[in-house]
């Protein structure tokens, strides 16, 4: 029987496959139907965000860094919860970021509970 998704669409960016599907793991186990992209193009070209409530992106990406992929979707109209992640960071990241409209910045290796947390406040 498949589970009935509840928490709605998220999208992850990440470029390390593993971190991804840890990622996507996690997410759907929280009741999210997950879309994964390995790089920000692919999730700037992808056309349907209507039903995405949450971002999840990697700052660092082999094509840009996640506050780019963030303000693209911003652009398109779109208003959901933002994580970014990163194996590099800084105060001045962390500000960057919460500007730019990412609700929470979680540092490498991602600690469940922390990812859970961002995703309740």
């Amino acid at each position: 029987m498949e589970q009935e998704t509840k928490a709605g669409l998220a999208v992850v960016v990440e470029d390390d496959e593993a971190v991804r599907r840890s990622l996507q793991l996690l997410l759907h186990w929280r009741g999210y139907e997950v879309r994964a992209f390995g790089t920000a193009q692919a999730k700037v070209d992808d056309d349907d965000l209507s039903s995405v409530k949450l971002l999840v992106a990697d700052y660092l990406l082999p094509d840009g860094d996640g506050i780019g992929v963030l303000r693209a979707l911003q652009r398109r109209g779109w208003t959901g919860r933002a994580v970014l992640v990163t194996g590099h960071p800084s105060a001045g990241l962390k500000d960057a970021a919460l500007a730019s409209g990412f609700d929470a910045v979680l540092e490498k290796p991602i600690r469940q509970y922390e990812l859970l947390g961002a995703l309740g406040r």
